[in-house]
């Protein structure tokens, strides 16, 4: 697996899976600007600051729901599913490994 994996069926992305050994050289979002949810990596170096903020209201029609999962210990296999509940991937995630669900469904078996 290479540090950041998609997992998408007939062109719906349904899953970014963000090995433990990413680390980006600079700050990083995963994610869309369209997405409900933001997923990034904040770089910054040694006293560095974010500046205190505001996100901006929006008002949103949200459908379905997102979800993150990280593997603090042992490992498993993900098993990622479309909208019909046909099986699309399953992958190995190993501890420190990242799961962020954007679509579909997912079920997971332990190692």
């Amino acid at each position: 697996m290479n540090d950041i994996d998609t997992i998408s069926s007939k062109g719906a992305l349904l899953a970014y899976i963000v090995a433990d050994a990413f680390c980006p050289e600079k700050t990083t979002f995963l994610t869309p600007p369209e997405f409900k949810q933001q997923v990034g990596f904040i770089v910054y170096p040694k006293g560095g600051e974010v500046k205190r903020h505001v996100h901006r209201a929006l008002e949103r029609h949200l459908v379905g729901t997102s979800e993150v999962l990280q593997v603090k210990k042992g490992r498993c296999i993900l098993d990622v599913y479309n909208d019909a509940r046909e099986l699309v991937a399953s992958r190995e995630l190993r501890t420190g490994d990242l799961m962020f669900m954007v679509g579909g469904g997912h079920g997971f078996r332990m190692l």
